[in-house]
This record gives structure tokens, sequence and C-alpha cells, in this order.
């Protein structure tokens, strides 16, 4: 049924968090056998299921504007394909997360922090995600409860989001969570080792990583496979 009704990872998503109610009604006494017993999700982890968006494609986005959009949905999307970071992490964010005399950014990344060894990121700031980010607050203010980027919800950053990208003529199926995979799948085109696109991205495993060498070596393979023919 899941995986009928959901796109790219979503099912595996949607059921592992099932399994963690039912394992809790269970260690709970609330039911005593279990439904999930021996039903798995297969899922391809070395591929990526989203649509990325390209460098060319980012910059359109940037260029096009529209009639009572949001500045902050625009920098903090834009924010994450040069970062990575998530959507719960981007917004949380605050300027206390920044070392503006190192131009260093240091987060606890909330989907692994307390059960990861590499929950926490250090990133360097580039001149691009400091324009997005701005000037820091002046005056008494705690940089550790002001937020960078004033988010509503998921839902509406999404639907924002999907309104922006259509108005961009951009013909695909772009979700906040595509900026991540956008940043990897960039990072892996210029070249970058699956080491270093692991510890910016902040994952636990490398073969959460290599999904992005897999796709850009996928890409070269489509691109030599377009060549035509040469008739000897």
């Amino acid at each position: 049924y899941l995986q009928k009704r959901s796109y790219g990872c979503g099912a595996n998503s949607i059921y592992a968090r099932f399994k963690k109610v039912i394992n809790y009604a269970i260690e709970h006494d609330i039911i005593v056998k279990n439904p999930c017993k021996g039903i798995v999700i297969k899922v391809d982890e070395t591929a990526i299921k989203k649509d990325v968006l390209t460098f060319d494609e980012i910059q359109l986005l940037a260029n096009t504007h529209y009639e009572y959009e949001s500045d902050d949905i625009r920098r903090a999307f834009l924010f994450c394909c040069f970062s990575g970071l998530r959507f719960v992490d981007v917004h949380a964010l605050t300027f206390g997360n920044i070392d503006f005399t190192t131009n260093i950014l240091k987060f606890d990344q909330k989907k692994t922090s307390g059960h990861s060894a590499s929950s926490w990121v250090t990133m360097r700031l580039t001149p691009t995600l400091l324009a997005l980010i701005g000037d820091p607050p002046k005056g008494n203010v705690n940089y550790n409860d002001t937020p960078i980027f004033n988010l509503k919800t998921y839902e509406s950053c999404s639907k924002a989001l999907k309104r922006w990208v259509k108005r961009a003529g951009i013909d695909k199926s772009i979700s906040w969570h595509c900026a991540r995979h956008t940043f990897g799948t960039n990072l892996a085109m210029q070249g970058s080792s699956p080491f270093i696109i692991k510890d910016l991205m902040g994952h636990s495993s490398l073969k959460y990583t290599e999904r992005y060498v897999r796709a850009v070596e996928e890409q070269k393979a489509n691109a030599l496979n377009n060549m035509p023919t040469l008739k000897l």
C-alpha cells in the first residue's frame, strides 16, 4: 500500500516510523503480537530517487520572483541547496550557530542527535551562504534565540516552494529534501571525495554518501551512451 502511494524512499520512511510505534506498544504491553514481523520494504539505499537541481536550475530559481513570495523561504531553500541542510535543521538554525569571526557554521542534526557520532556538522561558510544569511542582528540580542530564517510550518513552506518551482518553469518534482540531494550530487559532480561529502552532510556511513557518486557515474554513462555512432 505504501509503495503504491509514495514517491522515492517515502514508503520506507513511513513504515520505519510505524514500526517504532508498534514496538513501543509491544514494550508497554498494549499489544501482544507484532503485525510487522516478516514484513519488509526493500529499498536500494545507494540510489537517489528524488529529483535534483542543476546549478543552472538553482540560478533560475534565484532569478525567479513572483507576487507575495517569501524572502525567508527563498533564502532558506537556496541555503539548503548550497549546504545540504534538512528542513528541520534550517528551520532551527539561529545566529548562535555561526562564528562570524571565522565564518564557521556548527549545528547538531535533529534527525541523528543523540544516536549518531556524526550528528554534529561543522562547515565553513562560502560567500554565497554568507550572502543568504545576511548581516547578524545588532544591539543587545541573544543570538541563540534569533532564527536566521523565519519559517513557518513545513507544509506552508513546501506549498510556496512548489509555486516557486512552477513559476521558474522547472519541470521536476521538487520537495524541500531535494535540496539536500542537490547539494550532495553537485559536490560529487565537482569531483569531491566521498569522505568530504560524508563529513559535510553529516552521514554516519559512507553507504549514504556513495549514492551521490553513483548518480554522477550514471549521468556520465548516459552522456556517453547518447554520443552518436560513428560509421566506419
